[in-house]
């Protein structure tokens, strides 16, 4: 695969990712959308369709690994590492542009994110944060904690990941995508609930930089100091993983 292949195809694939992603937890979240509060499994299976449509377009031009914790596995086990700039900057940029696709394609319901309190319309609700819709949260702030969780989850997807391409079958059939964002949509369901689950660096950072920026009425905060966990977490996680991989098959 060129580079120029890998870079496009990341860039596509990833931001389809997050397009799916972040739109889920949008239709979920925001107030006036008629998936609002559809909860739970269903924001873990917007996830998992996100990765079946982003990793099966990309993966004609990069092999889809739309997450740079699969990225660095690949490179820690195999020991090739010329091509991870290309990887991993091709799924940042990616990772933005879907969230600035999530927006557009919500921005009415973001537009009407906003407080009416004292207006002649009477009293509405409060405004609904909205960083929840682009990256992770944890459900108890424990930086400790949060970064065993995302390790941990994320050494559940890669190892995994990286096995499934033991079985020549799943690749042969084509469904070796499908039993992956299969993975995501359990990985959600199981070891989602402490942080979110972001088991991805770009799929948190990127959005969170384009929350910063997005002109959200009432938005609130995108909390750079929590940022640090879901990138530095699936990092450890992707490297761990790629080193048990080595050394166990």
């Amino acid at each position: 695969m060129s580079n120029g292949d890998i870079f496009v195809g990341e860039i596509i694939g990833t931001a389809i990712l997050i397009l799916f992603g972040a739109g889920v937890c949008a239709a979920v979240t925001l107030r006036y959308s008629k998936a609002r509060a559809a909860g739970w499994v269903v924001i873990a299976f917007g996830w998992g369709f996100g990765v079946l449509a982003g990793a099966y377009t990309a993966a004609p031009l990069s092999g889809g690994h739309l997450n740079p914790a699969v990225t660095l596995a690949i490179a820690v086990d195999t020991g090739e590492w010329g091509k991870v700039w290309v990887y991993v900057l091709g799924q940042f940029i990616g990772a933005m542009i879907g969230a600035v696709l999530c927006y557009l394609t919500y921005f009415a319901q973001f537009q009407a994110n906003v407080r009416k309190t004292g207006t002649t319309e009477g009293t509405a609700d409060e405004p609904v944060p909205t960083l929840g819709i682009f990256s992770t949260i944890p459900e108890i702030r424990h930086p400790v904690a949060n970064l065993v969780t995302e390790i941990i989850a994320t050494v559940g997807l890669v190892l995994p990941v990286l096995a499934f391409g033991l079985t020549e079958g799943l690749g042969e059939s084509g469904t070796l995508v499908l039993i992956v964002s299969l993975l995501v949509v359990g990985i959600g369901l199981s070891l989602g609930g402490p942080t979110g689950y972001a088991i991805n660096p770009t799929r948190d950072l990127g959005p969170r930089i384009v929350h910063t920026f997005l002109p959200i009425p009432n938005k609130g905060t995108s909390d750079w100091g929590y940022a640090w966990v879901p990138v530095v977490g699936p990092l450890i996680g992707g490297a761990l993983a790629g080193l048990i991989y080595n050394v166990a098959f």
